[in-house]
């Protein structure tokens, strides 16, 4: 015969390719499995990474005897009582991961059952099963792998260097910590203590045990339902931003799961706001019933599969669209750190000047030779109502605005803030944008690609108020223009058009390349820096930002106003 059945230690090696990648996914197995088994306090501690030794101890409802010596059985599980793979409310189920683990390694599992008088203790070597003796053990189970891949060798030069091996640990402990706020989770690598965090009376706190309080301080919080789609959870303002999305959390009933369509469906959310190379942190939470989704069809159980998958992208696009909405010009409390930070003297030390010797420093006077040089006048005091952003006192370096507000001062930079105001005001109007004929239509020459690129977007272009059309081979001839923009260089505005959606067109969707390109007309519109503003534009400006959404950041999740408290100038000058 050509077919032959296989041993079954053979089959349970193949098995563990599958479930066990590297430490991190033995880890994750028997942290689910604790966690099924509803513990509140979960130990987990690690030796080379996890190459050594990997242990996990917890206060879960244990095993006994029996069920001790089936939980090493191939497709032996607890977790589907229906026998329904489709109605799966537990994290772990698929019976392989334990007879998998000892395949490869060296697996000791002490456990107790609730309210049992004694525990027992099983050892799995290799793949070789050892007989369960009485043992000494307080309720809940300890599970101990030793030397992972020992029994198939080849597998151990996959692994990378300790530190690599233990971070994907953190991150597999962390994002089971988010989803578990109010079990205990401690991690120890080579006897030290990586993290201990105490159960949480709330998410939010979690996420700032995890994230840190900094993102917990410029969080916005998420929360809409839609039939029996629950979404829920926390997200950054854009001006708190990473360089990759390492810090995007999701999770999908209760499991962290990695899913390009969520990912996706976040840098949709999102595209007005940063730059394709910046990415925000967020702890997303989304609940539907178990008909919906199919957890079964990765075997670590990292993806997943939705019946409706524009149903679920739509209404995470939505949430983070109207939860963005509501932060209108807020700013996140990061940039007037960084500016205090940037401020400061590079040494905190100062020395009161020598009255005795009768020595006083002088402070040099400002002298100007002409009254256009001098900075903006300042204004009379504000009234006792100050608005958010407060009143322009002055202009500096003809770029940024200083305000006073109601507790302190804000900088404003003049272009961003502007540029900002143009791009919403130019999406309110798509399809309903004033046009200005040109008096003499403009011939702009471009390049082979320039002349392709643009071609793309032609009649998305005309929505939005740029009527043009081909003129020859390598020539658009431009006869209107959005009467927002005012007076511009059209052919500038044409070649940075074309810049864009080629630098872009690969790596975005149609509709994330139409916002460049309502990013760049706008960047052409707004006010430049090197302008000199009246008293009246500052504030005009000002007024037309606390009234105007996302208008904290510019186009590209950049600040657009830096705020400092009296508290944070008070610092600066050593008050407090």
């Amino acid at each position: 015969m050509k077919i032959r059945r296989l041993e079954p230690h053979l089959v349970n090696q193949i098995a563990a390719g599958e479930v066990v990648e590297r430490p991190a996914s033995v880890v994750k197995e028997l942290v689910e499995n604790a966690l099924d088994a509803g513990a509140i306090q979960v130990t987990v501690q690690l030796r080379d990474g996890g190459r050594s030794l990997i242990g996990v101890t917890d206060n879960g409802s244990g095993m006994g005897r029996e069920d001790l010596e089936l939980a090493i059985e191939r497709h032996a599980t607890s977790k589907l009582p229906n026998s329904d793979l489709f109605n799966i409310q537990t994290l772990g189920f698929r019976g392989e991961a334990l007879p998998s683990i000892g395949s490869v390694s060296r697996l000791h599992i002490t456990s107790c059952l609730q309210g049992a008088s004694e525990a027992w203790c099983l050892k799995v070597e290799g793949g070789d099963k050892k007989a369960p003796i009485p043992a000494s053990h307080p309720q809940g189970t300890h599970i101990e792998v030793k030397d992972l891949f020992y029994a198939t060798p080849a597998r151990l030069k996959f692994l990378k260097t300790p530190q690599t091996e233990l971070s994907h640990a953190v991150e597999l402990l962390n994002r089971l910590a988010m989803s578990h706020p109010s079990v205990a989770f401690k991690l120890l690598a080579d006897q030290r203590v990586v993290f201990d965090y105490k159960p949480c009376a709330s998410l939010k706190e979690r996420l700032a045990q995890v994230m840190g309080q900094e993102f917990a301080d410029n969080a916005l919080t998420l929360e809409m339902s839609r039939g029996d789609i629950h979404l829920k959870g926390f997200i950054s303002l854009p001006t708190m931003s990473r360089a990759n999305g390492a810090h995007q959390y999701l999770f999908v009933k209760g499991r962290p799961v990695k899913d390009k369509l969520l990912q996706g469906a976040i840098r949709a959310a999102y595209q007005d706001f940063l730059a394709s190379d910046r990415y925000p942190l967020l702890a997303l939470f989304l609940d539907l019933p178990s008909e919906d989704v199919d957890v079964n069809v990765h075997p670590a159980k990292t993806e997943v599969r939705f019946r409706d998958s524009g149903l679920i992208r739509g209404t995470l696009v939505s949430a983070l669209k109207q939860t963005l909405a509501g932060a209108s010009h807020k700013t996140a409390t990061t940039v007037s750190q960084q500016a205090v930070y940037a401020f400061r003297p590079e040494s905190t030390t100062y020395r009161q000047p020598s009255l005795s010797s009768g020595y006083l420093p002088q402070v040099p006077r400002p002298s100007y030779t002409s009254l256009q040089e001098a900075p903006a006048p300042l204004l009379d005091e504000a009234p006792l109502e100050t608005p958010p952003l407060g009143f322009a006192k002055a202009q500096l370096h003809e770029t940024y605005i200083v305000a006073q507000t109601e507790q302190g001062m804000i900088l404003v930079d003049q272009h961003a803030a502007h540029e900002r105001l143009v791009y919403e005001k130019l999406k309110a109007e798509k399809g309903h944008v004033r046009r200005q004929p040109l008096l003499i239509p403009e011939v702009i020459e471009l390049t082979e690609e320039e002349i392709v690129s643009l071609k793309e977007v032609q009649e998305e272009l005309e929505s939005f108020g740029l009527i043009m059309e081909p003129f020859g081979e390598k020539a658009f001839l431009v006869r209107e223009i959005p009467a927002l923009l005012g007076e511009i260089n059209i052919k500038g505005l044409l070649t940075d058009l074309a810049d864009e959606l080629k630098e872009l067109g690969g790596a975005l969707s149609l509709k994330e390349r139409l916002a460049e390109v309502l990013s760049t007309c706008a960047c052409h519109n707004s006010v430049r820096a090197g302008r000199r503003l009246s008293v009246e534009e500052m504030n005009a400006l000002l007024r037309q930002m606390e009234q105007t959404t996302h208008s904290g950041q510019c186009n590209h999740g950049r600040p657009t106003y830096v705020e400092l408290s009296r508290a944070d100038m008070e610092k600066l000058f050593g008050r407090r």
